[in-house]
């Protein structure tokens, strides 16, 4: 069975990036009957809130991304105790006990030396003595011993990938709290779920050849990864900067479709027009993980109130009925209503707009060039209720009598009926009409 995982730490609300990640595990999984599991990386006790825990939860639920069990790190500790204890007895981990100012002075040697600044693996030749000397003045954190080799791997969206172990640092994997961090804990929940698939950001790839040693010297098979590029802001910029706007709490209160968004997440990168979907099945069919390439990505806010115009457009009145129902609209013409605006709403919210318009009346956009025209169609302008002929019958008894046509004749009576230069076909709105002001 394919088993993936979205793994969030609960120190912030999701963003679009993390959402991006999220998706592409869950469409993964979605396309062949798998199971998507929502991973709480707690660890951090100081940072961890509940709220955050709980805005994660509704985010993904609001986007429907439904997880098949939810698991916390911070209720699996023994679990990297055990492993800490299985890479101590190989020798793959020791003790440390450099302050970072003095690990900050070494890099900076380092470099003045044109040479890697990687950790020199002093803490290796201390002795016993020393090192019980050193913790009595303060606790060590501990290193995993990287082999040195060459890690290898078929990366789904990267291809072949090598990165040489030598150079890089061996990895802090607990801290001096006692803390377990994220490499640690990520690998040894990976192996103990059976994930089968990881898909998460490019900015990790460096970090996946440190677990794949790990998962190698707990004796357990690496899953399949893949690496996808990061978003950017729509001329370019880092998109971390822009993150606050961006949040999907944020999206939501503006009024942005889930399925909005999530299609241009699930295609933006692929190569692919980004294809408006109406479900999470639809997006899984069409979804391929080798169509993404690793160039860093264009994320505009922008393309989303087009896309949500167009997902709402596409509900059918029964999906909508009962947003139309709070709004107060007459019982007897609820569908109509619907059917009459459903092409001019951006957010859900325009529903009410549209709504008090029509109930309460508009005001009327009159212009002086057109003052003495609208005066005269008005005091021809049948008397409430309208019907669905009232529009057709009016403005060819006007356009006889003023000689206007085209644009010159239905737009100054669009505006001063409806207070707007664009709007439904006026032949289903006037049916609509409670209350029409008259100003003349």
């Amino acid at each position: 069975m394919t088993i993936t995982r979205f793994a969030p730490s609960p120190t912030g609300h999701l963003h679009v990036g993390n959402v991006r990640t999220a998706l592409f595990n869950f469409l993964i999984s979605r396309g062949v009957d798998g199971e998507f599991i929502l991973r709480l990386d707690d660890t951090d006790a100081e940072r961890s809130r509940p709220e955050f825990v709980e805005s994660i939860h509704r985010d993904l639920e609001w986007l429907g991304l439904h997880w098949s069990r939810v698991e916390r790190q911070s209720e699996r500790i023994d679990l990297y105790h055990a492993a800490a204890d299985q890479l101590r007895k190989k020798d793959r981990l020791y003790e440390c006990f450099e302050s970072p100012s003095e690990l900050a002075l070494r890099r900076k040697t380092l470099l003045s030396m044109g040479r890697p600044p990687i950790y020199d693996r002093n803490a290796r030749n201390l002795s016993t003595a020393e090192q019980d000397r050193l913790r009595r003045q303060a606790p060590g954190y501990w290193r995993f011993l990287l082999s040195g080799e060459r890690v290898e791997w078929q990366d789904g969206i990267q291809g072949a990938v090598s990165i040489d172990s030598s150079s890089l640092s061996d990895p802090v994997l607990i801290r001096a709290d006692g803390q377990f961090l994220y490499t640690l804990a990520s690998v040894v929940d990976d192996l103990d779920m059976g994930i089968t698939h990881i898909v998460r950001g490019s900015d990790h790839v460096t970090n996946t050849a440190t677990q794949i040693q790990l998962m190698h010297c707990l004796t357990k098979p690496a899953p399949s990864f893949a690496h996808h590029s990061l978003l950017t802001g729509p001329q370019g910029e880092p998109l971390g900067k822009r993150m606050g706007a961006l949040s999907i709490r944020e999206l939501r209160e503006k009024g942005i479709e889930p399925m909005a968004l999530l299609s241009q997440l699930a295609f933006i990168g692929s190569g692919k027009p980004i294809q408006l979907c109406g479900s999470l099945d639809e997006l899984a069919d069409h979804f391929e993980l080798a169509s993404f390439s690793s160039a860093p990505v264009k994320f505009d806010e922008s393309d989303l109130v087009g896309l949500t115009a167009r997902s709402l457009a596409r509900l059918s009145f029964e999906e909508i009925a009962d947003e139309i129902r709070a709004c107060g609209v007459n019982e007897n013409i609820e569908e109509a209503f619907w059917n009459a605006v459903r092409g001019n709403l951006t957010r859900r919210s325009d529903l009410a707009t549209w709504w008090k318009l029509l109930r309460d009346g508009a005001s009327p956009l009159v212009s002086d060039e057109d003052r003495e025209f609208v005066e005269g169609a008005f005091q021809c302008l049948p008397q409430l209720p309208f019907d669905d002929r009232t529009w057709e019958s009016w403005t060819r008894a006007v356009g006889q009598t003023s000689g206007r046509t085209g644009r010159q004749l239905y737009m100054p009576l669009r505006k001063a009926l409806t207070g707007k230069v664009q709007g439904p076909e006026m032949h289903m709105l006037m049916p609509l009409m409670q209350k029409v002001t008259r100003v003349f």
